[in-house]
């Protein structure tokens, strides 16, 4: 019989200080020496204040994903060496190898547990929950932790685009990061987020139980939207792989890139059409939900989701919806995380609440929720 799993607490870790609006491009810097034109048209539309970078304003590296995610872990106030089974999301790992989580378990020490690492983009917290919570209710652990975590700023020092900003000029052209670099440099932010799961939920104070999670790809339907190491030839992906090493800087092909014209035609089209599936499978009625967590990555989405759900009669209250977007800035795969952990500590929550979790990733289109049941 599948065991019951209850999340019993929530962490947070975000490097430094809040970086406002205006000292942005101190930290990430000035791509041939000047400001960035859409900066301020992206910033308008996403809405987000501040966010946090792990990185100082001449580049420098202040601390590494697994440093984050290993902060996070600790910050839940267990000992090391009783967790059996750690589970890591991360969309911008610091290797390809040694894999992210056993990165993070070198930090953190305790015993031998096992460990598993989720790539990709948003999702890969959600995964990482995932596997955490069907290694429970299958018994194979009785507790486990989830993390997810980013370290995006590096990726986004002006240093990473001065070659690429030359080409251009070369060829005659504005030496500018073209929009699909630039939208997404505005937009993330450094963090990481730990969640410990049990068998049994706390003896005082309140749990989360994991009433079900889901998940779907629309990647058989829909060409990469957004992308790092490779570059979009047409329709198809070509992997850093296929070009020359010259090619890598000139082309900036470790950036994040992301095909706007893609994610404003399908993020919410197929966000909702995945939700009205869900509603039905689950038979879910949204009078019944007290609380939303969309994980957005612009509040420029907003009003697009509200509408999109309204259209396939899954309609909730905005007084209902909770986001921390404006104030941690997109967290990629620990956003939803970052939103769980202030909604669980701000003292709203009641017991027999219902709590839906939405979280979109546009990388290829996929899509996930998550019901919980707080008791």
């Amino acid at each position: 019989m599948a065991k019951t799993v209850y999340i019993n607490k929530i962490s947070k870790y975000l490097p430094g200080k809040p970086i406002s609006n205006e000292e942005m491009e101190e930290y990430l810097g000035y791509v041939s020496n000047k400001p960035s034109r859409s900066k301020a048209i992206i910033l308008r539309n996403n809405g987000i204040k501040q966010r946090y970078y792990a990185i100082d304003k001449e580049g420098n590296l202040l601390e590494n994903n697994a440093q984050l995610t290993a902060k996070a872990i600790l910050q839940l106030g267990i000992n090391p060496e009783n967790i059996s089974y750690l589970a890591c999301g991360t969309t911008s790992p610091d290797q390809y190898l040694p894999a992210h989580a056993n990165m993070v378990h070198g930090i953190i020490g305790g015993n031998n547990m096992e460990v598993s690492s989720h790539s990709g983009s948003c999702l890969s917290g959600f995964h990482a929950l995932k596997m955490a919570y069907l290694n429970i209710t299958a018994g194979f652990h009785s507790s486990a932790v989830a993390t997810g975590s980013e370290l995006f700023s590096k990726n986004f020092r002006h240093e990473f685009f001065e070659e690429e900003a030359t080409k251009l000029i070369e060829l005659e052209k504005q030496p500018y990061i073209a929009f699909e670099q630039d939208f997404l440099r505005w937009m993330l932010s450094d963090g990481s987020s730990a969640l410990l799961l049990d068998e049994k939920p706390n003896a005082d104070g309140l749990s989360l139980r994991i009433d079900w999670m889901d998940a779907k790809s629309f990647a058989h339907e829909l060409e990469t939207c957004m992308y790092i190491a490779g570059e979009k030839v047409g329709k198809e992906l070509k992997s850093y792989k296929e070009f020359a090493p010259q090619d890598w800087l000139d082309k900036s092909m470790f950036a994040i890139k992301q095909d706007t014209r893609l994610l404003g035609e399908y993020i919410i089209k197929k966000g909702g059409e995945y939700t009205a599936e869900i509603a039905k499978k689950y038979n879910i009625n949204p009078d019944e939900i007290d609380w939303l967590l969309p994980h957005i990555s612009s509040m420029f989405f907003y009003e697009k989701m509200q509408k999109a759900y309204e259209e396939v009669g899954f309609s909730i209250p905005t007084e209902k919806w909770f986001t921390n977007l404006t104030t941690v800035g997109n967290l990629g795969s620990a956003a939803f995380m970052f939103i769980m952990e202030e909604l669980f500590n701000s003292g709203k929550l009641k017991k027999g609440q219902k709590i839906l979790i939405m979280i979109p990733e546009s990388a290829r289109f996929a899509y996930g929720y998550i019901h919980l049941t707080v008791v």
